[in-house]
């Protein structure tokens, strides 16, 4: 009986959640108003995050920039400054490093406030194959793409969850839903990013914090020098993306309350071709879309050799 009784109600629920998610496909949602909110970027710097800076202080945000390069960081936070009346923080921090981020984050609430919309956009990427990345940089792939994101939700996730509000952005990757050749640790550390912010998704759903937020970014390749070099096959099913264009779509799906944003939208096709064809039929697919040559001419940026904080966590 109680089989049953569950079975109904978890139609009923299906069944109104499909509804309503074909309402808001016609009718956009509401947008929420981010003015006054304390929007802090990891990475803000250059790129995207620089993008995105710009964005929130145009809406009258109060923004705060995390970067690991100071000079950058106060070159967004200029720019940032000339969209009008608005309050700008620039501070520098590795986010690979757990103590560095609990003490700059400590610094953020007595300078500025409980942050209330936290983008997790800081990330580097090798672009070599698996056996020439050297062990160093293949650790700090993870610690910048991934494990930073726990230490600045653990920072500042509990006042969201005491005032039950607020929004966790996590910037992830195509190569956090597909395997890309040339990308292993770039992509695994993306997966754990994915799989971090879907989990903590779910975690805050349970314990009915329904109104802290979450995003869930997955762009393909965007024109950043992150991922100078790199090439498409098809332009016009597989573009390289602009910046502005990827920032615009991240703000309004965080303005949307939208959970999973995948860029471009023939991206879903190819990721639900993935879970029904075989995996020869993958392969043959990435080889018409060119994925696995994509990163044959990749530049990128050039890895940092060993930090202090490399070297410390060796001995640890």
């Amino acid at each position: 009986m109680d089989a049953l009784v569950d079975t109904v109600i978890f139609l009923g629920k299906f069944l109104y959640y499909f509804l309503e998610s074909l309402v808001f496909k016609i009718i956009p949602k509401r947008r929420k108003n981010v003015a006054g909110e304390i929007v802090l970027i990891t990475g803000a710097g250059s790129g995207l995050g620089r993008q995105l800076a710009m964005k929130f202080a145009s809406h009258k945000a109060t923004v705060v920039l995390w970067d690991i390069n100071q000079e950058s960081n106060m070159e967004t936070c200029r720019l940032a400054k000339e969209k009008g009346d608005v309050k700008v923080f620039a501070y520098k921090c590795d986010c690979s490093n757990r103590q560095e981020v609990y003490r700059v984050a400590d610094q953020v609430r007595e300078e500025v406030g409980d942050v209330t919309i936290l983008i997790n956009n800081a990330g580097i990427v090798t672009g070599k194959p698996f056996l020439d990345i050297p062990d160093h940089v293949a650790e700090r792939s993870f610690y910048v793409n991934a494990i930073a994101h726990f230490w600045t939700c653990k920072a500042f996730l509990p006042a969201m969850i005491k005032d039950n509000h607020g929004h966790l952005v996590c910037i992830s990757s195509i190569a956090g839903l597909v395997g890309i050749n040339g990308l292993s640790d770039y992509s695994a550390s993306k997966f754990a990013a994915f799989g971090f912010a879907e989990s903590l998704f779910l975690e805050l759903n349970l314990l009915k914090k329904t109104k802290i937020k979450t995003t869930i970014v997955c762009p393909f390749f965007i024109k950043t020098g992150m991922f100078d070099g790199c090439t498409t096959k098809y332009p016009l099913i597989l573009p390289l993306l602009e910046q502005d264009y990827v920032a615009q779509k991240i703000f309004n799906a965080i303005l949307e309350e939208q959970v999973y944003l995948i860029i471009p939208k023939f991206a879903y096709v190819a990721l639900l071709l993935k879970q029904i064809i075989s995996p020869k039929m993958i392969i043959v697919l990435g080889e018409y879309l060119g994925v696995d040559t994509c990163m044959t001419s990749f530049k990128g940026k050039t890895i940092a050799p060993e930090l202090p904080c490399d070297i410390e966590r060796k001995h640890q």
